[in-house]
């Protein structure tokens, strides 16, 4: 599968890889770095500061809160553990082991409240849109919703359908715009609410994602994101 180059973290650590090949091609004992790449979304609802850890490393920014999102980070692939903690805390809040995949690019969303916090680890797909054309999908990690749908607003057909919390759609291509907006729906066809305005590019991946929970009126309540694959 042909990748996106914009992942330039993916492919430089991949470059890195061929390098250290190539100058030590002649040492037996010589053996490949396999990288993943990790993409880290605070969906907890909660005010609380977190930070996450990989192994024994602290991947996550400071002041890593509801709403942030990173940029792929190089990973070991494999079998790696995952860790949160509140922000400066040395307890683990949560752990648990997940396998990466060599030269496959993840989402890691942090989701539910902190009593149950968790980590939903999805498998991104990055492949190359059609030429003219952008890709996007749907990831709901909002607790308390429905399934929903995404849809641009004023068509009638859904680009994802059903999508319940936890899950997300496959990845369906479009065209790009200077203004483009989307409407998030419930599963009778009703708008719950919508992202206005926004700017979408040809040869670029996009994830929508449904966050908050209904019950909230704080932060944390119910609301839509999107991010560019990068």
């Amino acid at each position: 599968m042909k990748t996106n180059f914009n992942f330039k973290t993916i492919i430089a650590a991949l470059a890195i890889t061929v390098g250290l090949s190539s100058c030590m091609k002649n040492d037996d004992n010589y053996t490949p770095v396999e990288i993943s790449g990790l993409s880290l979304i605070h969906a907890s609802p909660t005010t609380e500061k977190l930070d996450v850890y990989v192994d024994n490393t602290k991947a996550s920014i400071n002041d890593f809160s509801f709403g942030t999102k990173m940029d792929y980070l190089n990973a070991y692939s494999g079998v790696r553990t995952l860790r949160i903690a509140k922000q400066g805390g040395t307890t683990a809040i949560f752990s648990k082991q997940y396998t990466l995949k060599q030269s496959v690019g993840y989402s890691a969303f942090l989701i539910n409240a902190l009593d149950n916090i968790d980590i939903l680890l999805v498998e991104d797909e990055l492949k190359v849109p059609t030429a003219g054309k952008a890709s996007i999908r749907l990831v709901n990690v909002s607790p308390d919703a429905t399934p929903l749908s995404l849809s641009i607003t004023g068509q009638t057909s859904n680009l994802a359908s059903g999508v319940a919390f936890k899950a997300n759609s496959s990845i369906v291509e479009i065209d790009p715009s200077e203004k483009v907006s989307f409407d998030i729906k419930t599963a009778d066809g009703v708008v719950k609410t919508a992202l206005q305005n926004v700017k979408i590019e040809a040869g670029k991946i996009y994830t929508v994602w449904a966050k908050g929970l209904n019950a909230a009126t704080d932060d944390t309540k119910f609301g839509v994101a999107i991010f560019t694959h990068k």
